[in-house]
């Protein structure tokens, strides 16, 4: 009996299979806003907004600028993060409750979508957790009803994660019914607060009672902030500041969204303050990034836009930069270097494979690299990925755009629309705004670009629109 015992922890420790001993363990944090634009934060070119602590973050990281979130809207890229394949080859193209109550059509049908992220699909939070990690997702999920929430996906603790893409509102207790149609939202487990708390600010004391309670055992925090979408509601004090601070010269025009801003970014410094703390800075792989592009929508009648995308153009909602580009840093003690900067195109997709390899994780086989691990690039900024292009899907109507899909290969970027079947060409190194359309001049590679992307789309089984009936 002895030596059978013997023999089986000599297998053990000898078995690719173990893991370093929990206290040398990488923790893992993955900060993901909402709606937040590629332009909306200070060391990316915001001028009315104030990020002291994403600038200090950025200036201790790999600041990437030309990250693209996996769609133009939420659920999408959620489910993209998630699981690291692209939202076409997932069925899931367009927020969870447009996928269960769809639009009208108007001039096309655009394809049904999935509004539950399957149960047969593997997390990487599902990965860490049979790693031994403690896995916690502290706001926002959006990938489908109860049936498949945060614990059905490898979460052992959800605070706040339900089917709804928005709260109500960011004051406590955050709940109501009215803001959108007759539909009552609320967001559970954060009772017992007081008048006046703020959402934000609430989510982030749960955060960081998921590191404190987290003990010597690894963790992995997806701290999924509702902020800065709308309702577009911020602390009085804090609007008042910006209110005046403006003036008629900033691209960004909104006190209120400026406020949000602000405490988003005074989350991301109390995180870091007590990974500080705690002696886990060190051990920690920190990621921040967001959803999709800056909602250039007005959220009332009357009022001005919630955010400017300048100087790449729409925004949510768009496959135009504006609507895709988005803010991404990574802080790796050890393996980052300060004030490193790549320029190389990387999508939310990535982020999936590369918590994996920085956990010391390998997915099943059978994943498609529809992603590519990011960690030759954190080691090496100067690294290339062998990729060719990146895809971007959105067969949906939305007040930015029609529908839509787009492929960009080098700095060349082709977006076709279904409506019309119409295609524009654009190069990103001469023309970031994407004001000068060269389909025209450059006929050879608009077939080109459009024969990649048909591929694609046929390689992911992606569903496209139909006209409707009756239409031309």
């Amino acid at each position: 009996m002895i030596c059978r015992l013997a023999a089986f922890v000599t297998l053990l420790l000898s078995s690719s299979f173990v893991f370093a001993a929990p206290a040398e363990r990488l923790n893992i944090v993955l900060f993901l806003a909402d709606d937040l634009g590629w332009a909306d934060v200070g060391c990316y070119g915001a001028d009315l907004h104030e990020t002291p602590h994403l600038d200090r973050l950025a200036r201790q990281s790999l600041r990437f600028t030309q990250a693209y979130a996996g769609s133009s809207v939420c659920t999408p890229t959620r489910a993209a993060l998630m699981t690291g394949k692209h939202p076409a080859r997932l069925g899931m193209t367009i927020w969870a409750e447009a996928a269960k109550d769809p639009p009208p059509p108007k001039r096309l049908v655009p394809p049904p979508a999935e509004h539950n992220l399957s149960r047969s699909e593997t997390t990487v939070a599902s990965y860490l957790s049979k790693a031994g990690y403690l896995t916690a997702i502290v706001g926002k999920w959006h990938l489908g009803d109860a049936l498949h929430y945060p614990e059905t996906h490898g979460f052992d603790v959800n605070i706040g994660g339900t089917l709804w893409g928005a709260p109500h509102t960011h004051f406590y207790p955050y709940r109501g019914g009215g803001r959108f149609g007759r539909e009552y939202r609320y967001v559970p487990h954060l009772e017992f607060g007081q008048p006046g708390e703020y959402l934000t600010d609430r989510l982030t004391d749960e955060a960081l009672q998921v590191i404190d309670r987290a003990g010597d055992r690894p963790f992995f925090l997806y701290l999924a902030h509702h902020a800065v979408h709308t309702p577009i509601e911020a602390k009085a004090a804090d609007v008042a500041y910006f209110e005046e601070k403006l003036t008629p010269s900033f691209k960004h025009q909104n006190a209120a969204y400026a406020a949000m801003v602000r405490s988003l970014d005074e989350s991301v410094g109390r995180v870091l303050q007590r990974l500080d703390e705690r002696g886990l800075t060190e051990r920690t792989l920190f990621i921040f990034t967001s959803d999709n592009g800056g909602f250039i929508g007005r959220e009332r009648a009357g009022a001005g836009p919630v955010t400017n995308n300048y100087p790449v153009r729409s925004g949510k909602g768009a496959l135009y930069e504006g609507g895709v580009r988005v803010p991404l840093m990574v802080r790796w003690p050890g393996v980052t270097s300060a004030r490193g900067e790549s320029a190389q195109p990387v999508v939310s997709e990535d982020l999936f494979f590369t918590i994996l390899e920085a956990a010391g994780i390998k997915p099943a086989p059978d994943v498609p690299a529809d992603g590519l691990s990011l960690v030759p690039i954190l080691k090496d900024p100067s690294q290339h990925l062998p990729r060719e292009a990146l895809y971007f899907h959105y067969p949906h109507y939305y007040h930015t755009t029609t529908p839509v899909s787009s492929v960009r290969a080098g700095d060349w970027k082709l977006l076709e629309f279904y409506e019309d079947g119409h295609r524009e060409l654009y190069n990103l190194a001469d023309d970031l705004g994407e004001q000068h359309d060269l389909a025209q001049q450059q006929p050879e590679r608009t077939r080109m670009l459009a024969a990649q992307l048909a591929a694609w789309q046929k390689e992911v089984g992606a569903r496209l629109p139909r006209p409707a009936a009756g239409k031309p």
